[in-house]
């Protein structure tokens, strides 16, 4: 079982936006880092072992990994990369046209879903061209509209990330995908608060049943199996990589009690919170 290492926190980023080209970098596999932005690495290629919320994936080559804010990632082995990177905060985002605002609910909402999109190789060319052409106008010398500039080509590459996506699902009607993002964009802000589908469907203005048939044809998995995977997921973190006892992170995560919370979680795990906790040496921030 892997044990917990140290974890860092993500730098400081200038205007809550960055944008860098990777070139055969040996990534660092010291220390775990808790991202504070949001981030897209394009890889072109590269070889090694990428740990996410302690899910491990191999890296490829022509695919995009996602990774939300509040997530804690590691590069293992001896990994090596060549491709992209743009960092982005949440006030950063709010510069984009409002068009927008679903591309980021399909994205970076339900992280765990869309961590990994395998590109083609016309999809690849795509990319780089607005990653290149990012770059060009992030190296420039500051102006005073430059950041809405950057903003709008973080715009065009959500929108074609998100196309990326789309194209791999199961095709559905354009409304019922409408539903699911929204259905991402509260869960994303409500899961501490709301765990219950039909609290969802009352703010969708739908019936439980209909929700979890959408998500069903969106992603293959239930409302409620979405909700839980989210819960667990902060849980998760929460018990490895903070201080707070179990008792508190129940109440934080709104559970009534931390019986309630323990059962839950020993439902969808199959192991107790403190064994959770028990597998890892450094506790802490």
């Amino acid at each position: 079982m892997d044990l917990a290492r140290e974890i860092s926190a993500e730098p400081i980023v200038d205007n809550s936006f960055s944008v860098s080209r990777i070139d055969n970098m040996r990534m660092n596999t010291e220390y775990s880092t808790r991202l504070s932005y949001h981030q897209i690495l394009l890889l072109k290629s590269g070889e090694g072992v990428l740990n996410v919320d302690n899910t491990i994936y191999t890296i490829n080559g022509d695919e995009v990994i996602l990774l939300a804010k509040g997530q804690v990632y590691q590069f293992e082995s001896s990994s090596i990369i060549s491709g992209y990177a743009v960092s982005f905060g949440d006030c950063f985002w709010e510069r984009t046209p409002q068009s927008a605002s679903n591309c980021k609910a399909v994205l970076f909402n339900n992280a765990v879903a869309n961590q990994r999109l395998q590109l083609s190789s016309a999809e690849i060319t795509e990319l780089i061209f607005v990653f290149e052409a990012l770059l060009d106008e992030y190296s420039k010398p500051e102006y005073s509209n430059q950041m809405d500039v950057l903003a709008a080509y973080l715009k065009i590459l959500m929108i074609k990330l998100a196309n990326v996506k789309i194209i791999g699902e199961t095709i559905f009607e354009s409304q019922d995908y409408l539903l699911y993002r929204q259905f991402l964009e509260l869960l994303s802000n409500q899961f501490r608060n709301l765990h219950a589908v039909t609290d969802y469907a009352v703010l969708l203005n739908i019936t439980a049943r209909r929700l979890s048939e959408i998500c069903k044809r969106c992603c293959g998995k239930s409302a409620k199996e979405i909700i839980n995977g989210q819960l667990v997921a902060e849980a998760k973190r929460a018990l490895q990589f903070s201080s707070n006892t179990v008792k508190e992170i129940a109440y934080e995560l709104n559970f009534n009690t931390p019986e309630q919370f323990s059962h839950f979680f020993k439902r969808n795990t199959n192991i107790a919170p403190g064994d959770y906790r028990s597998q890892f040496i450094n506790i802490g921030l």
